[in-house]
């Protein structure tokens, strides 16, 4: 007859407990020492060994072995009929094990704590009552255990276990008092895989060490469940076993998705998403398991990236992983998995799983690569074509060593801010600079300085004086790109207007200039440096509210004032900064 694995490979000794050591320690030498407590409470996950722990303690307190001296140890020798009696579950005076989850009435309480008053078998023998699920007891049904384990009777132990210890403190925090509470702890996949390996050798069964793996990830720190999975891929048919029997087996996402989901990202291909989310649902796959299986993808990638030992995949996937490693950088691989985070919630939960995949695979896929400042700077802005010919991208500045006090911004003008080139003044007719405005924004995003012509879209020509272009802002944010890029905008407008001219705001002086009046001789036109009047009739600057975007320029505006490094590349090569 076919014993599971489960319970043919449960421990029979302390010294067996995988992953427990500090729990099998205690209680060991609370045995060899004679400290027993009348009561403990064994926490912690389901399948690491709660109840087993608790079936050693009563074997040890019993072990006919030790009681005829023939034994030092606290360790139970398993072979008597006592240990016997106890680790097969069979009747036994001395030990009791209840299910708190169909026995968790005050009257089963009650029954519970009479039959405690009764002394054991054997003199110098010990009563065990192991109440498994103690967590689905009652109020009531802790109230009325809460006097017989302050003082229990002599030679009365009380084994509690339960995976939810925190019900306990909330419906009876008292009892907590009176128990001494251990937790155990989930056992590490490589301590299941060592473990796994070693029932398979016992059993004369050949798995592959990625089956293991597999096996030992799935169990999530139990290694009951990691024994009955192996179990059951044992029974599905002969031969080795592989882990493309146990992903057949559990219904698990194959490498060779996860290896094209790598090449769909790596290699920006949005439209290829849709087929493999079809694929994965006409299989019937869980898109809950294939989300998990894409974040130990990309961790793994991120791990790879950053000099680390990746875990969580199959070897043959680790190695697909290093070819496409050079695709993405760590900066991609951080945003994509803060964007499987946000999404995690709405995948298990959600109503439109599906549609949530797809979108987020869709965003891994055209989410725009990081680049890194420090290489910009080294290259001059022209790595891999130059800035001007890529996509606007996230920058991730570098470190900069500064000395102890901040060096003050150097007065050498940005490159922006070069000397326009010499040409013949002239007068620019009436109303040519106004119906030529997005011709000269134009020229500006031709120069490489969208975002300045962005932030002037809404700047109207209010008038010209001569060769003096009167501009008139319509928010602080665009006062300030002018007063920031003016001698870029006087480039481009002299470029577009076939003059050379000079820009200035309806809120500033007019600067002296000199008018070309052809053979006469030139007549300077100097304006008062008393009370302004720039041009008559001008609508007086208004104030406007804060708007969402303008808090995140003015955002970037203190982000770039705190770093004189990051403020000079921004100028220099028109970058944006992006949150």
């Amino acid at each position: 007859m076919h014993v599971a694995l489960a319970r043919k490979y449960r421990p029979h000794r302390f010294a067996d407990l995988i992953g427990q050591e500090h729990v099998a320690r205690a209680l060991l030498g609370a045995v060899e020492q004679g400290r027993v407590a009348h009561g403990y409470l064994l926490c912690g996950p389901r399948g690491v060994g709660k109840t087993t722990a608790a079936r050693i303690l009563a074997m040890a307190l019993n072990c006919e072995t030790r009681h005829a001296g023939k034994s030092t140890s606290g360790e139970p020798c398993g072979t008597c009929a006592s240990c016997e009696r106890i680790w097969a579950g069979s009747a036994s005076l001395d030990v009791v094990e209840i299910d708190a989850a169909s026995n968790r009435g005050v009257d089963d309480a009650r029954d519970l704590r009479e039959r405690a008053m009764y002394a054991a078998s054997q003199e110098g023998r010990h009563k065990i009552y192991i109440v498994d699920e103690a967590h689905m007891l009652t109020r009531e049904a802790w109230n009325t255990l809460l006097k017989v384990l302050e003082e229990p009777p002599p030679g009365v132990v009380f084994v509690f276990a339960t995976t939810e210890p925190n019900k306990i403190t909330n419906t009876a925090a008292p009892v907590m008092s009176r128990l001494q509470r251990f937790d155990f702890r989930r056992v590490g996949p490589h301590a299941i895989a060592e473990r796994l390996a070693s029932v398979a050798k016992g059993e004369g069964v050949s798995i592959e060490a990625d089956a293991v793996d597999v096996i030992a990830r799935v169990a999530d720190g139990g290694m009951r469940d990691a024994l009955s999975v192996l179990d059951q891929v044992t029974a599905f048919g002969g031969g080795a076993i592989t882990a493309a029997r146990v992903r057949e087996v559990l219904g698990l996402v194959g490498d060779e998705v996860f290896a094209e989901l790598l090449d769909i990202v790596a290699g920006r291909r949005a439209d290829a998403v849709f087929p493999l989310v079809a694929k994965l649902v006409e299989h019937g796959v869980d898109l809950v398991t294939f989300a998990d299986g894409a974040g130990d993808l990309w961790r793994a990638a991120l791990a790879i990236k950053l000099g680390a030992k990746p875990d969580g995949i199959s070897t043959a996937l680790q190695d697909i992983v290093k070819t496409r490693a050079g695709d993405l950088e760590a900066g991609d691989l951080l945003r994509m998995l803060r964007a499987l985070e946000e999404s995690e919630e709405t995948i298990r939960r959600g109503n439109t799983p599906r549609l949530t995949i797809e979108v987020l695979m869709v965003r891994w896929a055209m989410m725009d690569r990081t680049i890194d400042i420090a290489e910009l700077l080294k290259s001059g802005g022209r790595g891999d074509g130059g800035i001007g010919g890529r996509e606007k991208r996230d920058v991730i500045a570098a470190p900069v060593m500064r000395d102890a006090a901040p060096a003050a911004r150097p007065a050498a003008p940005l490159p922006e801010a070069q000397s326009v080139p010499p040409s013949p003044r002239a007068t620019i007719p009436p109303g040519g600079a106004a119906g030529q405005w997005p011709q000269i924004l134009d020229a500006l995003r031709a120069d490489r300085k969208m975002v300045v012509a962005e932030t002037l879209t809404e700047t109207r020509v209010s008038g010209v004086e001569d060769d003096v272009l009167v501009l008139e802002p319509q928010n602080e944010h665009a006062s300030a790109t002018i007063e920031r890029y003016r001698g870029a905008i006087e480039a481009a407008a002299s470029k577009v207007l076939g003059a050379a001219v000079k820009v200035r705001m309806t809120t500033e002086a007019v600067e002296p200039v000199t008018v070309d009046r052809g053979p006469e001789k030139p007549v300077p036109v100097v304006s008062a440096p008393g009370p302004r009047s720039p041009v008559p009739d001008a609508p007086a600057p208004r104030a406007e509210r804060l708007s969402v975007s303008g808090a995140r320029v003015e955002r970037a505006k203190a982000m770039r004032g705190k770093d004189p490094a990051l403020d000079s590349a921004m100028d220099a090569m028109d970058l944006e900064l992006l949150e």
